[in-house]
């Protein structure tokens, strides 16, 4: 295994969009009836969702591949869209980290964190927040060790399913 990361770039909307689609059902398809998770992959993971994305000034990504082939990515946004009260804050939003379950275990993971916490240390950020799911506790005790700790409940909705939520926010150095 080969892995390389880079800047996302505006001609890899299509490869994001399978990406992105694939690693969120192979992570969290199983909850959700076809319907809802149907519902939220045609609206938040296809090739105009990312050509916005990419066409962002306010967003990062950067994707992980291995022997040229995409497997996983980092999204970030320098503006959040959580409900979190930003006032007087200047806070960054780490929106995904997935990778293919066949990566998992292979030190991507904390590459691509790394690069997260390195844009918010760009941009200046005095917190980055995320939301995770409320029984993702591998999740969880991966963005402690980041320093990241719950601040609230939060839920995320996938079609008419509401996911139970953690809203976690790290102070940044």
């Amino acid at each position: 295994m080969t892995v390389s990361y880079r800047a996302a770039r505006a001609e890899d909307s299509s490869a994001l969009a399978r990406l992105s689609r694939e690693t969120f059902v192979e992570t969290f398809g199983h909850l959700y009836r076809p319907e809802d998770l149907n519902h939220f992959l045609d609206d938040h993971k296809t090739i105009d969702a990312w050509d916005e994305t990419l066409s962002d000034p306010d967003a990062r990504v950067r994707v992980a591949e291995d022997s040229g082939a995409m497997v996983g990515y980092c999204k970030i946004g320098l503006v959040p869209s959580l409900e979190y009260d930003c006032t007087g804050k200047s806070v960054t939003e780490l929106k995904e980290l997935y990778f293919l379950g066949t990566h998992q275990g292979t030190g991507m993971a904390p590459v691509l964190m790394d690069w997260a916490l390195d844009q918010a240390r760009e941009a200046r950020a005095d917190e980055v927040i995320l939301s995770v799911w409320s029984e993702n506790v591998r999740a969880q005790r991966f963005y402690q060790r980041y320093g990241f700790s719950k601040v609230a409940d939060t839920y995320f909705m996938v079609g008419n399913h509401r996911d139970d939520e953690f809203l976690y926010m790290k102070v940044m150095d």
